[in-house]
Order: structure tokens, then sequence, then C-alpha cells
């Protein structure tokens, strides 16, 4: 039980975006383990349907799929219609699903840098508003949105993505003064470089020792969750050191590194990566600002 969004896990609905691969079927595993009935919410249908089909028979809890293209400026209303057409309340969301474009914003088309706001925030606040309005209202509840450690720092040649990620860092710390009082807890999570399909195709060359599992990020972002906390970092103690840097350094020094950094990882190069949380790449941007100072 987290005692400070008074919610119980047992019994619960938590909803979870993103949920068909990567952290997001991490975090409906965990918590179905924990006795929630989850709700998951991606573009594949049939993935999400073998996955939920397992969660029920190993956890004995309700597992419900919802296709929806968060890319769409409906689903989040479209998922709202069809959970009330089942009577399902959610205790808790998780504000998981995200993707991130790489290369110059004018390599990209209009409606592809839409798509990307679109995901990484609209989609995600109208969910807030949506489930969040209903908790406040039943004093109880909880909402988890996935920063990322691109979070705080430009990143050029992936500018509208960190953009999008301080967006949800400095919404979710700023609702959870809100809301805190009528019982709802509101986290931001900024895992560090994480294992994912995030770099596949690209020329960076980290090694599997740098990367957290899956697993490790979403069970220290729901102790955090537990403790109150708005905002976790999920990842090594070296990795929150890196998020300091730019609290201290000229901002301009600080682009500057992260374009050098950016450019030698190739991703100056046009390209979509999709992801449940592609965040490894805002810790080796980090990395290199340390090596500059």
């Amino acid at each position: 039980m987290s005692k400070f969004s008074h919610l119980t896990y047992r019994g619960s609905y938590a909803l979870v975006t993103g949920a068909s691969k990567g952290i997001g079927k991490v975090f409906a595993e965990v918590l179905a383990s924990r006795g929630m009935n989850v709700v998951l919410v991606a573009r594949s249908k049939e993935l999400l349907s073998a996955h939920a089909h397992s969660l029920s028979e190993k956890y004995g809890i309700r597992a419900v799929t919802i296709g929806a293209d968060l890319a769409s400026p409906r689903a989040p209303f479209d998922i709202r219609t069809e959970l009330a057409s089942q009577n399902i309340e959610i205790d808790l969301l998780i504000n998981n699903a995200g993707f991130g474009l790489s290369g110059s914003f004018l390599s990209h088309d209009l409606k592809q840098e839409e798509e990307q706001i679109q995901v990484n925030v609209q989609a995600l606040t109208a969910l807030t508003h949506i489930f969040g309005s209903s908790m406040a209202a039943r004093g109880r509840g909880g909402i988890i949105n996935l920063a990322s450690n691109s979070s705080f720092q430009p990143l050029p040649y992936m500018a509208g993505y960190a953009a999008t990620k301080a967006f949800v860092l400095y919404f979710s710390e700023a609702i959870q003064h809100e809301l805190a009082a009528k019982g709802v807890h509101v986290m931001a999570s900024c895992p560090g470089p994480t294992a994912t399909s995030f770099f596949d195709g690209t020329s960076t060359n980290m090694s599997s020792r740098d990367f957290d599992s899956s697993l490790s990020v979403v069970e220290k972002t729901l102790e955090s969750f537990d403790r109150g906390k708005s905002v976790a970092y999920p990842g090594r103690a070296s990795v929150r050191v890196a998020t300091w840097l730019s609290r201290f350094l000229p901002r301009s020094l600080v682009v500057r590194i992260a374009a050098l950094a950016t450019g030698k990882m190739g991703l100056h190069n046009p390209r979509r990566h999709i992801s449940d949380h592609p965040s490894d790449l805002a810790t080796r941007i980090a990395k290199r600002i340390a090596e500059a100072v």
C-alpha cells in the first residue's frame, strides 16, 4: 500500500500505456504481482492480448487490453469511454508510452514533430486530466509519468524529444503540489540507461554493463512512489550526479557538449526511435558533459 496516494494495490486497477514491451510490460507484470488488476494500452493488440492472458493466469488478476494509438488526439477519450463501458475506475495511471525523433529539427516533416508532442505531451496531459479528476473526486489515487534524464538539458538533434521530457518533469512536479491535498500522489520518474531497443540501427556503442534492466527501473520507481517522492531517479548514483551538471555549467556550454555527443552517436541522421521509454541517450550525453569538465 502507498500511504501517500491512499492506494491499496490489491484489487485496484492500474492503467499502463506502452504496455506491450520494455518498461511498460514490466510495470504491468510487477503491479499484477502485487495483486493489481491491469489495463494494458498500446498499438499492438496482439502482443497485449498474449501478455494479458499470461498475467491473468499467473497472478489471478483481471487484465484488460485496449488497442490505441496515442498519436491520435482522440485516443485518451476513447480509452475513457471504453473503461466507462466496463465500469472500471483507474486507481494508478502509468504514463509510460513515448517516442523520440533524432536528426535536425528541420529534417523532419512537421507532422512527425507534432506526433511526437502529441504522444509525449498531449496524450500524457489528457490522460492525467481525465483520470486525475476522478481520483481527486474519490480522494485517492496515483499517477507516475515517465520523464527522462533528457529532461535536464537541451539536446541538439533530439530537440523536440528533450523538450517534451522537460515538460513531463516540470508538469508532474507542479501538479503533485496541487493534488497532494486531494489524496492524489503524482511522481515523475527519470531513469538512466535502460535496456530497450531505442538505439537499434544507430552507432551508439554503450556496453550491456552501462544499462539497467527494465525490472530494476520499475522496482526502484515504485519504491520511490511508495515513499512519497515527487521525482524518482531509478538508476545508479553516477547517473543522478550527471543530472546536476547542467545546473552548474553555463547553458551554452552544455548545449555545445550535448551537440558533440549526439553527433558522435550518429543521431544527427533523421530517425524515429520508438520505445516505451528511450532514456539511455541522456545518460550518454551526461557522460560526455562530465568528461568535459
